[in-house]
């Protein structure tokens, strides 16, 4: 077994705009939730809560998924990929990832040709 190697905040791999983005998993199926995006604020807050925090880049703001709908995503554990510049969110979600209802965002698949 691989020895655990713990990456702190300062060395991600921040793009331009200072975000990272996040694939959210559910911890005990393995299914992909959705994608996002995160800042260091978000990322920390997510660690000091165990709720997950995102950033909006369309609005600009810091956001807790499930802070309206009450469709929370308690966060079990944070990886981070070998390139240091995707985060991993494994979750116990608390009803449907997707704004549509759907539990998760992808339950489309893309048409041939």
């Amino acid at each position: 077994m691989p020895e655990q190697r713990f990456v702190p905040l300062d060395q991600l791999a921040w793009d331009d705009r200072g975000l990272v983005p996040v694939v959210v998993q559910d911890a005990d199926t393995g299914e992909v939730l959705m994608v996002a995006w995160a800042n260091r604020a978000a990322i920390e807050r997510t660690q000091a809560t165990g709720l997950a925090h995102f950033w909006s880049r369309s609005r600009r703001e810091l956001w807790q998924k499930g802070a309206t709908s009450g469709n929370l995503l308690h966060v079990v554990e944070i990886r981070v990929d070998c390139d240091a510049d995707t985060l991993l969110y494994r979750v116990r979600p608390a009803g449907p990832a997707c704004h549509t209802g759907e539990r998760s965002c992808f339950f489309r698949t893309l048409a041939d040709g």
